[in-house]
Formats: C-alpha cells, sequence, structure tokens
C-alpha cells in the first residue's frame, strides 16, 4: 500500500482543523483588543475582525492545500510521520506568522491612537500670547 495517501489523508483534516481552531481563537479573544484600537468603536471592531479571519482562512487554508502535495514516495510508516511533522510544523509557522504581523500593526494602530489622545490639549487655546523682545545687552 502506498502511504503517501494515508499521509495526504492525515494531513488534510490536521492542517484544516488547526487553521480553524488558530481562526477561532484569534477572533474570539481578539476582539476585545480590537475595540481598544477602533476607540471603542464596537462595530467596526467586530468588522475588521470578521474582515481579518476571512483573509486567515484565505491565507491558511490556501497554503494547507498548496502544501499537502510531496514529491517523495512514502513507503515505511516511520515515513509518514516525518512527512506529517514537516508539513504541520510548517503549516503552524505559516499559522503563527500572520498572526504576529496583524498584532504588530494593530499595536502600532493602537499607540499611534492613544499618542493622539495623550497630546490633544485639555482645553481649546483661548488666544496668541504676545511676543515680547528680547531685552538688549
Amino acid at each position: 500500500m502506498d502511504l503517501t495517501v494515508v499521509s495526504y489523508a492525515v494531513y488534510l483534516p490536521v492542517g484544516t482543523a488547526l487553521t480553524v481552531w488558530v481562526a477561532r481563537t484569534l477572533s474570539r479573544n481578539g476582539r476585545l483588543f480590537l475595540a481598544d484600537v477602533m476607540q471603542g468603536d464596537e462595530k467596526l471592531a467586530d468588522a475588521v475582525n470578521h474582515l481579518l479571519v476571512v483573509g486567515f482562512y484565505l491565507v491558511n487554508l490556501g497554503f494547507v492545500a498548496l502544501w499537502m502535495k510531496t514529491d517523495q514516495h512514502i513507503a515505511t510508516v516511520p515515513g509518514v510521520f516525518d512527512a506529517l511533522s514537516v508539513k504541520i510544523g510548517t503549516v503552524l509557522l505559516v499559522l503563527g506568522a500572520p498572526h504576529l504581523l496583524n498584532v504588530y500593526a494593530l499595536n502600532r494602530i493602537r499607540r499611534r491612537g492613544l499618542m493622539d489622545r495623550e497630546q490633544r490639549p485639555p482645553v481649546p487655546p483661548q488666544g496668541w500670547a504676545a511676543v515680547r523682545p528680547a531685552p538688549q545687552p
């Protein structure tokens, strides 16, 4: 029996399940962070969260599908485990990379928003101060 097909049959459901689990976890736990980034606008945070999840699914499920093919012939059970460990490990790394990039980008947006809030004067200026000429020595 060709064990390459067995490796495909194990890899595809595991890769898909990992993608779905990570996307749901990020969506559920990232909602509060996004609401803070969007300065309390929960509808906007939910919309951005949904768009990020859809993009996450598209990129990662596409990668899982493309990465499934193997050029090596797998003839032994240890060969199945070797192939699966490389493939699933790579999928996990690819799942983590977009997540870290999203968190980095959103954190920069959040910091920029916090700086804008902190740099605003507490009251609007009431006028201009007169400039006195410097004393002559």
